[in-house]
Parts: structure tokens; sequence; C-alpha cells
């Protein structure tokens, strides 16, 4: 079962769509009971980063999603949820005192797009509609897909560089556009694979399939411990 996070920020109906789409069992949910027990999760975005890492920590979201990568379960976070990976963010932050916290799985805090490009040249922010991914290396998310594959796009801000980053993007200045925690199953991206045709259905597949297989193991495991007779003392 994949969880579809509901920190009551946006529309989750197409990523749900979505994910159905590509197989998976799907629920929607905002008890973070239901996040820690799933076998995957998935943390889409729309709005701002301070108003949505308030309200991952109201509802007490931010700790169960955090609990269930640190167990294993395959995480994608999509557009803002992508941000809410990282450390921070600007985005609404107040004018005095810390930054609004993200969850952490990643270093680094998320800015405004720079409103000019390298040689000082101005560009249209927000960044809106349909744009290439560029990877250097393979990766189970991409599978089946080729680097500069088009996806849709609508933000003004962008995470940082980081060991994280697996793909960019270039609106006038290149920004990270894909992340994954190293060695671990835990994906971040910039763009709307929900909105984004046969490329963004071959994504969320990809992570259907990984999500099935980490499921597939952890149930394997469970069943071994329960098989196993502790000697008498």
């Amino acid at each position: 079962m994949i969880v579809v996070v509901d920190y009551h920020k946006g529309n989750l109906l197409s990523v749900e769509r979505g994910l159905r789409g590509a197989g998976a069992e799907v629920v929607v949910s905002d008890d973070p009971a239901l996040v820690r027990a799933a076998d995957a999760v998935v943390l889409p975005g729309v709005g701002a980063f301070a108003d949505a890492a308030a309200s991952l920590e109201e509802l007490g979201l931010g700790a169960a999603v955090t609990d269930a990568v640190a167990a294993g379960a395959p995480f994608l976070g999509i557009c803002l949820g992508m941000h809410l990976m990282f450390e921070g963010g600007t985005e609404h932050a107040p004018e005095a005192g810390p930054l609004p916290a993200g969850l952490g799985l990643v270093s680094g805090v998320v800015g405004l797009m720079p409103r000019t490009d390298e040689a000082g040249a101005a560009y249209k922010i927000p960044h809106v509609g349909w744009n290439s991914v560029e990877w250097d290396e393979a990766d189970p998310l991409f599978d089946g897909l080729e680097s500069g594959e088009y996806f849709y796009f609508t933000h003004s801000f962008a995470a940082p560089e980081s060991i994280a980053t697996i793909g960019r993007t270039t609106h006038s200045v290149t920004f990270p556009s894909a992340v994954r925690v190293p060695g671990h199953p835990v994906w971040g991206v910039q763009f709307h694979p929900e909105k984004s045709s046969d490329a963004g259905a071959r994504l969320l597949a990809n992570f259907v399939t990984v999500a099935r297989a980490a499921a597939g193991r952890r149930g394997a495991a469970a069943a071994m411990a329960e098989d196993t007779v502790l000697p008498k003392e």
C-alpha cells in the first residue's frame, strides 16, 4: 500500500489517479499511524514551503514520514514535496527568526530562483510548462526513460545543488530537478509526473515497482521472523 500524504494543502486526486493507473494500491491519508505503516510514501505539494512545513508539523505527519523512511519505505516527493525533503526553505519565511524546517532528508535550503541568468539577463519566473530533465547515471526511477525527457513544471523556488542531485533542468539557469538520498529509495522531483503524459506515467510506474519490491522484502523478513523458534532457556 502506498500512502499519499494529505497535509491539507492542494489537490491530491491527480497523484492518486496516476499511482492507481500504475497498478498501485493507494490510500490518501492524514493519519500518522497509516503513514508509518505504509509500504511506500508519496508527498505531493502545492503551495508555499512555510505553510506546508507548519501543516506537516501540526498534523504530526513530518515525524511519521521520516519514521517511515527510516524503516525503509520508498519515498517520492513531488514539486513542493521535493522541497520539503530539504533542511529548510525561504518561501514565506518570517523576516526574523529561524527558517521554516523541512524533513531534513537532504542537506541545504530551498530558495527563490535567481531573477537573472549568469549573463545578467532577466527571464520569466515562475517557470511554467514543459522542460527537459537531464541525468548522467541510470536510476530505477528513470528506468525506460531517456535523459532529456520532457516533464511538466510549475514553480518559482528551486532546490540547491547537493550530493543528492541526480537530474537537472535549465530554464535560463540550471537547477536540480530530481534528487535521491544516496543509497536509499528516497526520491524527489521538481516536476509533476502526474501531469507529464507518458513520461510521467512511466516514472510513477517505476516508483510503484520499487515500492512493491520493498514491500515483498519486508513481508518475507516478517514471515521469517515469525517462523523463527527461540530456544528454551
